[in-house]
């Protein structure tokens, strides 16, 4: 059987390299790796690949830093030349993002099978991008992977049901016990008490909306009188923050290049709160026992508001001072289960030998 494997941004890094080890100890699986190159920037990228140990991509398409409708094409025009050229069985996409939609839509139109992990997330917010992508991406594929009963029922609601969609855990926990034991320290960390905030800030309706990410920021400094805030910054967001004069960052808030998934994994692992506008680090959060506040009006992991574990802070219309109070003391339930048995990946390859969803 072969796999075509695609992938172009951080946390799909993290969710093949799970998948690719199990490949490697199955006999009669190839893995051919398209890197989209949707994250172009070597704090983003390559750190990703030398950390967790993931061979070199097959093919490098180095496609990034358009709109997404650009990206989206090129993508589409590059991996459909590839599986022209490999023939896989099977193509196997991640996610929500750009290189998730691209590769779906160029594998469908040589009716080629498709395998979505992460399938049947929905935010219901169709002005986010990652959004759309995931919808389309769902109703073009073969084999739906849900990470949770919730997802399930989301993809049933939409018509999507029977055999193709299967329940298997969330390949993110498969990792996080993985690379547990292999958590760096950053450098900066060295006189860090347990105390600290850690606080992540990417998504477009935060750092695009200047109201929005003030309120933020203005929540941030005010936490800061107290505890210590690390705030490591996307591209993105640095370069929002340095155009806008109002914004005056307190001196207990330490902006940091952004962190490799080894040392992400350290400071999840000594935090004392999580607050984020990720859809990934929600989870981190929970799988490393840390309380989170969302900074966003909606989440895809709905799971985590319902357990009470994560708390959703709409910048606009939420005192997220009070959220963040709130949360801050909260002890998390270690036998909380809520996405699996860190065993998915060999679940995912299982099903993928099965062939019988196309």
């Amino acid at each position: 059987m072969r796999i075509t494997t695609i992938i172009g941004a951080r946390p799909q890094f993290i969710k093949a390299a799970v998948i690719s080890r199990v490949i490697k100890e199955i006999s009669g699986i190839e893995e051919i790796l398209i890197h989209t190159g949707q994250h172009f920037d070597a704090n983003m990228s390559d750190v990703f690949f030398e950390e967790l140990d993931i061979r070199k991509p097959d093919y490098e398409l180095k496609i990034g830093g358009g709109t997404h409708g650009q990206n989206t094409g090129r993508m589409i025009e590059a991996i459909e030349e590839v599986l022209i050229k490999e023939k896989p069985d099977w193509v196997l996409v991640y996610g929500d993002t750009d290189s998730t939609l691209a590769g779906a839509l160029a594998a469908t139109k040589l009716h080629i099978p498709i395998a979505h992990v992460e399938a049947g997330l929905r935010s219901f917010n169709r002005k986010m991008p990652e959004e759309v992508n995931r919808v389309l991406t769902d109703h073009v594929s073969n084999l739906l992977l849900a990470p949770t009963d919730t997802a399930v029922q989301n993809l049933k609601n939409e018509g999507v049901e029977g055999l193709k969609v299967q329940q298997v855990g969330d390949v993110m926990y498969d990792a996080t016990l993985f690379y547990k034991e292999k958590a760096r320290k950053p450098e900066f960390a060295l006189e860090l008490n347990s105390d600290f905030v850690l606080c992540t800030i990417h998504r477009a309706e935060n750092t695009n909306d200047p109201a929005r990410l003030l309120k933020i920021i203005a929540a941030l400094n005010s936490i800061s009188e107290k505890h210590t805030v690390i705030l490591p910054v996307h591209p993105r967001t640095a370069g929002v923050i340095s155009k806008i004069p109002e914004i005056q960052l307190q001196k207990n808030i330490h902006i940091v290049d952004p962190v490799g998934f080894l040392e992400m994994n350290w400071l999840l692992q000594n935090c004392k709160l999580v607050m984020t506008d990720s859809g990934g680090v929600q989870k981190e959060a929970f799988f490393h026992l840390k309380p989170c506040v969302t900074l966003r009006d909606e989440t895809e992991w709905i799971e985590l508001v319902k357990a009470g574990v994560n708390m959703l802070a709409p910048p606009e219309s939420t005192d997220i001072i009070a959220v963040f109070e709130k949360m801050y003391n909260k002890t998390i339930d270690k036998n909380l289960n809520l996405y699996g048995d860190g065993q998915t990946g060999k679940r995912i390859i299982d099903l993928m030998q099965k062939n019988n969803f196309s």
